[in-house]
C-alpha cells in the first residue's frame, strides 16, 4: 500500500472505529509507528481535522465525514457476491434489504465500473454455501435477531442429538441470546441459559416452540461476539481405519471433528475429536465397512448397535 492509499485508509479506520491509538493503526496497515506519525501529520497539513489525545490516540473532529470513495470493480464484486449470500442464509427481512441494497449500488456505480463488475461476477456463483436455509428456521432467525437486538429472552423447547425437534421430546430452556453465528450454513444462538446458569450454544434447527418473551437481560460489557471463541471441551478421541489411498476422499467428505489425518501405505488412519461419540456416528456408518473404528471400545459397541438396528429394517 503507497502512502495515499494509506492516508485515505487512515481517515476511513477512524472515521469507522472514533478513536485509535498509532499502535493500532501501525498494526492495521502494517508499517511502524514512525511512519504513522509522518502520516498524520501530512493529513493534517493537507486540512484533515485529526485530533490527537496523549494517552488516547487518534480521532476526527465531530462532524467531518469523508464521502464514499469510488469501488475498484472487484471491490463492487465482493460487495455483490456479499448480498448473494445475505438472500440465501437470511430470513426474508434481510433477504429484501440485500436486494434493495445491491440495486442502490448498482445504480451508484459508473457505467465503466458495472460493466467490469458484470463481468468479473459472470465467472463468480455461489450455490448453496454449507446448505440452505429451512423456511422454519428463518423464522426462527426473525424472532432471535430481534431477541439480540432489543436483549429480550426467549423460550424454546431443545432436542440434541439426531433426534427432530418436531418428534417431541427435549427441555425447555429460557435463555438470553447474546448473537447469532453461521457456521457452515448452520445459524446457532450462543445464549445464557438460565437452565444451565452459562453461555451455551443452541443450533436453530433442533429448537421447537420458539417465543419472544417481554423479560429482559443485559448483555455483559465484556462480551464480544467477534472476539468470543467457546471453551474446546471435544475431549473424545476416536480413531478410524481406512484403506490405503482414501485420504483424498475423506478431505472431500472432511467432518468438522476430523483432529487428524495419517497416511501409510498399507492404511489411512483419522483421529476425531468429539464430545460425545453420537457427534459422528452418521459420519462413520457412512463410509460402510471402508471404516473399521479402532477405539474407543464404546465406539466399537455403538457402531455395533447401530448396524443390529439397520438389519431389523431388512
Amino acid at each position: 500500500m503507497n502512502k495515499t492509499d494509506r492516508m485515505l485508509a487512515i481517515v476511513l479506520e477512524l472515521q469507522r472505529k472514533g478513536t485509535l491509538r498509532a499502535e493500532d493503526l501501525a498494526v492495521t496497515f502494517e508499517t511502524s509507528v514512525r511512519t504513522i506519525y509522518r502520516d498524520v501529520q501530512a493529513l493534517s497539513e493537507a486540512g484533515v481535522p485529526v485530533i490527537g489525545a496523549p494517552g488516547q490516540g487518534y480521532s476526527l473532529m465531530d462532524g467531518y465525514f469523508l464521502p464514499p470513495v469510488s469501488f475498484l470493480p472487484e471491490e463492487a464484486v465482493t460487495l455483490l457476491l456479499g448480498a448473494d449470500m445475505v438472500e440465501q442464509q437470511f430470513d426474508e427481512d434481510y433477504r429484501s434489504k440485500a436486494k434493495a441494497a445491491r440495486a442502490k449500488l448498482e445504480s451508484v456505480l459508473p457505467g465503466t465500473v458495472l460493466q467490469e463488475a458484470a463481468r468479473v461476477r459472470s465467472g463468480l456463483r455461489m450455490l448453496n454455501p454449507g446448505r440452505n436455509v429451512t423456511d422454519p428456521e428463518k423464522r426462527k432467525l426473525t424472532l432471535l435477531r430481534l431477541a439480540v437486538l432489543e436483549e429480550r429472552q426467549v423460550r424454546f423447547r431443545y432436542v440434541k442429538g439426531s433426534a427432530a425437534p418436531e418428534e417431541g421430546g427435549g427441555i425447555t430452556r429460557i435463555a438470553s441470546p447474546y448473537g447469532l453465528v453461521l457456521v457452515s450454513g448452520v445459524w446457532h444462538i450462543i445464549a445464557f441459559c438460565e437452565l444451565r446458569q452459562d453461555l451455551r450454544h443452541f443450533r436453530l434447527s433442533r429448537m421447537s416452540g420458539l417465543e419472544l418473551l417481554d423479560s429482559r437481560f443485559a448483555r455483559p460489557d465484556d462480551f464480544n461476539l467477534e472476539q468470543y471463541a467457546p471453551p474446546d471441551d471435544r475431549n473424545c478421541i476416536i480413531r478410524v481405519r481406512f484403506p490405503a489411498g482414501f485420504a483424498a476422499k475423506i478431505e472431500e467428505n472432511r467432518s468438522y471433528y476430523i483432529h487428524m489425518i495419517e497416511t501409510t501405505d498399507e492404511a489411512c488412519y483419522v483421529t476425531l475429536r468429539v464430545r460425545q461419540l453420537t457427534d459422528v456416528l452418521p459420519w462413520v456408518l457412512g463410509w460402510g465397512s471402508h471404516a473399521v473404528v479402532l477405539e474407543p471400545e464404546a465406539m466399537r459397541t455403538r457402531i455395533r448397535q447401530e448396524i443390529e438396528r439397520m438389519l431389523l429394517s431388512y
